[in-house]
């Protein structure tokens, strides 16, 4: 028996089901069950893994990984230690933190952070061959930084993530991670006031 737009109840059931039925029929290889949990549970995903990436491509790539260890682990799903939905959040954040864990150097635009410096304030940058020169220096000026410094100031200057953040990717604490930022930005404010002989 069908609806008037031709759809089967059993299609229709996938709007009401609970997440428990829809995770079972993902389980099975149902192909109904498996659209409507992508789709129930798509957004949060995805929202999450760009949340602790700052990156879209990244989060679409964990969020695809996560439905397919969720397929494949379906079986270990255990109801009494939680829902489906914390139980699939928790399979994307652990393969967002790994990722993140894995990029331990990320690119950085130098023009992102020579603003957070305040170094472009009186419009030098105006001049293409300036601009480039700057970017130079500023890329010599980060590589002379200490690993961790200049990790925690790409993250927080270009990718905007906040210490809090930063200190769940790393397993840092909180205040390690604002010591490193300020140190990093003190340092290199003072090396770009030597160089130009503000000092």
């Amino acid at each position: 028996m069908t609806n008037p737009a031709g759809r089967s109840h059993r299609y229709m059931d996938v709007w009401t089901v609970s997440d428990e039925a829809l995770l079972a029929g993902f389980a099975t290889g149902d192909p109904e069950a498996a659209a409507g949990f992508v789709r129930r549970f798509q957004s949060r995903v995805y929202g999450l893994a760009v949340t602790i990436l700052g990156d879209s491509t990244a989060g679409e790539e964990v969020a695809q990984d996560t439905f397919v260890r969720a397929w494949r682990h379906a079986s270990s799903y255990d109801a009494r230690r939680g829902s489906v939905s914390a139980w699939l959040l928790t399979i994307a954040r652990n393969l967002a933190l790994d990722r993140a864990r894995l990029k331990r150097w990320l690119p950085v635009d130098p023009d992102v952070l020579v603003s957070q410096l305040g170094a472009n304030g009186d419009g030098a940058w105006n001049d293409d061959a300036t601009r480039i020169a700057e970017r130079e220096r500023l890329r010599e000026l980060l590589l002379g930084l200490p690993e961790q410094q200049r990790r925690v100031l790409v993250l927080a200057t270009y990718f905007g993530r906040t210490a809090k953040e930063i200190a769940e990717l790393d397993g840092t604490p909180v205040g390690t991670v604002k010591t490193r930022i300020r140190d990093g930005l003190l340092k290199l404010r003072s090396r770009l006031e030597v160089e130009d002989g503000s000092v």
